[in-house]
């Protein structure tokens, strides 16, 4: 689904209003009932990240760590049962598996008298019957299930959702007799930095010639279309010629603007793939 710069702008101003919870989320809808649930849950994600991102700084000061770990503690030592956690993030406006991180992180550095690797971090995040303390594992645990944009069950939402689309593009190059080469065969040759899909033989769309194919699970907003361009696409480009990009999602269409440079943007599949052999047919 195609938005304007207007319609994407009405959205996320509404969004600027909201706490990001599955209530927000219900109000999005009954504001924007012509707009698919799933354009507005990943806008509604972005457009949180993007608060985080503005805000993540004020929260990991010394000052603020201690006091977060400090009102926990008198938290679950009023009522071990209560989300001392949940409440503590909603209350400063911060993703609960974010505020998860900082208790966890500042309870081991106390318990071991170390700073703990990010890496056993994130394995307690997933997991949190391996944190040694068992209140602390359940609010850990009320965060990371109760977090719609962040955390170790939404990253894994997110990975499953990216792959079910590029196994979608995948049958639909398959049903269209499209000969190509995936990502993952691309790699065991030693590219670094790869589209999902390279055509063996270009085919054109739109009057435009594409090389190669990438599936984006999202909706295609101007901050991480710019990332994406400048990580990605510009290298594809450099390296592949032309392509298109499918942001399954949607995308402002005003983005839409570099067909003659080389990439192309689409919401969906396109139907109207002119190959090779039926140039050739039509001579």
């Amino acid at each position: 689904m195609k938005l304007s710069k207007a319609q994407y702008d009405e959205i996320a101003q509404f969004l600027g209003h909201m706490q990001p919870t599955r209530q927000s989320l219900r109000k999005l809808k009954e504001k924007f009932p012509s707009q698919s649930q799933s354009t507005l849950l990943s806008i509604f994600s972005q457009e949180y990240q993007k608060q985080i991102k503005r805000t993540h700084a004020k929260h990991h000061t010394a000052e603020a760590i201690e006091t977060y770990y400090q009102r926990y503690l008198n938290g679950v030592m009023k009522n071990a049962a209560a989300p001392v956690l949940l409440d503590l993030a909603n209350e400063v406006d911060f993703a609960p598996s974010l505020m998860a991180r900082i208790v966890l992180e500042r309870f081991l550095q106390e318990k071991e008298q170390a700073i703990p690797s990010k890496t056993l971090i994130s394995s307690m995040l997933r997991d949190p019957s391996q944190i040694p303390d068992e209140v602390l594992a359940n609010q850990v645990y009320q965060c990371t299930v109760n977090d719609c944009c962040y955390g170790p069950l939404v990253d894994c939402i997110k990975h499953a959702i990216g792959h079910e689309h590029e196994v979608l593009l995948r049958e639909m190059l398959l049903e269209k007799n499209l000969s190509f080469i995936a990502e993952d065969q691309l790699r065991a040759k030693g590219y670094d930095k790869t589209p999902d899909f390279i055509l063996e033989v270009p085919v054109a769309v739109e009057g435009h010639i594409i090389h190669w194919i990438e599936s984006k699970a999202s909706f295609g907003d101007e901050s991480s279309h710019q990332a994406h361009l400048q990580d990605q696409f510009w290298s594809y480009w450099n390296r592949f010629g032309p392509g298109l990009v499918i942001y399954w999602y949607g995308f402002i269409e005003e983005l839409d603007c570099h067909r003659e440079r080389g990439i192309l943007l689409k919401d969906c599949f396109p139907t109207d793939i002119v190959t090779l052999r039926h140039s050739v047919a039509q001579r």
